[in-house]
């Protein structure tokens, strides 16, 4: 069963020092086909340069390029449905790369979501299935 990517997830299996560390690599490592889609690039590479420095990121980005993490490119159809779901949500204060993972999911009817951001992703109502199963 596919599950997608969101950032905080990421940099907490990239920062041995988030309070999410553990649970967030293990749960990496036990997901048989982690997703990332591409729109979490950005977002990740703005706080990961930030918080943890150049080497961590790059290795990341070669670790990808390796094929250790399949990405999923956004399509025009899921900016317009990213677009209806910022509109929708706007109220809960969700983010645009929140709502463009929302978007791929619901296009490739993925019901898992590896995040630590449980605020969110627990208010979205897809499409596809009734809620998400958020990890860990």
């Amino acid at each position: 069963m596919t599950a997608l990517l969101d950032t905080g997830f990421l940099l907490a299996v990239l920062d041995a020092d988030d309070r999410h560390h553990a649970a967030c690599q293990a749960a990496l490592l036990g997901e048989p086909e982690p997703l990332l889609p591409d729109m979490v690039l950005p977002e990740l590479a703005y706080m990961t340069l930030r918080e943890l420095g150049y080497p961590v990121w790059t290795r990341f980005l070669r670790s990808i390029v390796a094929g250790e993490l399949p990405l999923e490119r956004a399509t025009p159809e899921d900016l317009e449905r990213t677009a209806e779901l910022l509109e929708k949500y706007a109220d809960g204060k969700v983010d645009f790369v929140d709502c463009a993972i929302v978007a791929v999911a619901e296009r490739l009817k993925v019901q898992r979501m590896l995040t630590v951001d449980r605020r969110h992703f627990g208010m979205f109502r897809p499409k596809h299935c009734q809620s998400f199963s958020i990890v860990p």
